[in-house]
């Protein structure tokens, strides 16, 4: 699990992977799933590798994914409790213990795959740079909506530290939306380039879905 804290210019941000869903709807463990030739989780992985954080985690009930995890010197967390709240607050407790100044924390969905490092990078920056107290921002991905106007939010969600309580304390089953409803008033957007990105593999038929559109961006 040993990770250093990395520092740089920016306000030191983790990140939590959220790798512990029982995957019902997709009918078997979805991270291990093929996405591009190799294991879906390996895309959150890879938009999780950049400077910009201080640290990161997986936290998981499956030892598959925590062997992913090792072999990609990754740090994870295996646990067997149920809820929501244990795995924000598992994550969470596990990157304060490397990194105890941290002033904000991302959670990222496992089966995001068409989340690009740029926009989990702009989001650390837009919380850099905001003009209100950090420790009291939260801010969370948008979209612009395909056939209006209209605002689509989603995951990743970053919160700044003064939420940190609240996150370890969450009702139990409960995540992060808890906290996101409490403190609207709070809740800023960055949009995504492409709306895509907040897309989720919930069934095999969306993860192909999300393959074709990985396929064809990687051509245009």
């Amino acid at each position: 699990m040993a990770e250093l804290c990395r520092k740089n210019a920016l306000p030191s941000v983790g990140c939590v992977i959220m790798a512990s869903g029982l995957a019902r709807r997709f009918g078997s463990n979805k991270l291990l799933a093929d996405f591009g030739g190799r294991p879906l989780l390996f895309r959150a992985l890879e938009v999780t590798a950049t400077p910009a954080l201080a640290a990161r985690v997986v936290v998981t009930r499956s030892a598959k994914v925590k062997a992913l995890c090792d072999a990609q010197a990754v740090p994870c967390l295996l646990h067997s409790l149920p809820g929501r709240n244990d795995t924000v607050r598992l994550g969470l407790e596990a990157l304060l213990e490397q990194c105890p100044n941290l002033a904000g924390c991302i959670f990222l969905p496992g089966d995001q795959p068409l989340l690009q490092r740029e926009t989990l990078e702009a989001l650390i920056t837009a919380f850099a740079q905001t003009q209100k107290e950090t420790e009291r921002a939260i801010f969370r991905l948008g979209a612009r909506a395909a056939d209006g106007p209209d605002t689509v939010v989603g995951s990743p969600v970053l919160f700044g530290c003064g939420y940190f309580p609240a996150l370890r304390t969450l009702p139990e089953g409960k995540g992060g939306s808890v906290v996101l409803k409490a403190h609207p008033e709070q809740v800023q957007i960055v949009y995504a380039q492409r709306r895509e990105e907040l897309l989720d593999a919930d069934t095999p038929e969306v993860l192909e879905e999300l393959s074709a559109i990985a396929a064809q961006w990687c051509v245009t």
